[in-house]
């Protein structure tokens, strides 16, 4: 699926956002408020990341955008999804790396269709890391969102996922 085939009506209620500061939000809504929060800045990114938590009878992922002005601070958004799968964590990880991707993809062809330049870029962060049981995974999590055609981080420096998002998996 190239990266113009996202439509809102293909993810539901994963096109709709929340912000600590603004709520629930439609899409049009949070990309007018990413314009407004990067115009007069010159180096705005954007920043995409998952995490997931298993609550027994369902796993929560929680997806999220970071806005970073680079030296001028950030803004969030974040959206959810509720699966009733069970996913072992090699599965969940991929999952995580698969709806930010999805996440990316999306936003690049809508910012692409909405001539919004002020963005230089789309980072992938990932919650693996070289300590702890994820570090087998990390070889083939990174060649999976480099292939995508984004740069990624891992832990320690991928917040996005391991603390913004973590945050919001309940």
């Amino acid at each position: 699926m190239d990266r113009k085939s996202y439509n809102l009506n293909d993810g539901g209620e994963r096109f709709k956002f929340k912000n600590p500061e603004y709520g629930s939000l439609e899409y049009e809504e949070m990309m007018k408020l990413i314009r407004n929060f990067c115009l007069g800045s010159e180096e705005n990114r954007l920043i995409i990341g998952t995490d997931s938590k298993d609550h027994g009878s369902f796993v929560l992922f929680t997806t999220v955008i970071v806005v970073h002005k680079v030296g001028k601070g950030g803004m969030y958004f974040y959206t959810t999804r509720k699966e009733n799968i069970y996913y072992d964590m090699k599965s969940r990880i991929f999952k995580e790396a698969q709806l930010s991707i999805e996440m990316a993809n999306f936003l690049m062809g809508s910012m692409e269709e909405e001539d919004m330049e002020m963005i230089s870029g789309i980072e992938i962060h990932i919650d693996v890391g070289e300590n702890g049981p994820t570090k087998e995974l990390i070889r083939s999590v990174v060649g999976y969102v480099n292939g995508s055609g984004y740069e990624v981080r891992i832990k320690p420096d991928s917040f996005a996922a391991s603390k913004v998002a973590d945050k919001h998996t309940g």
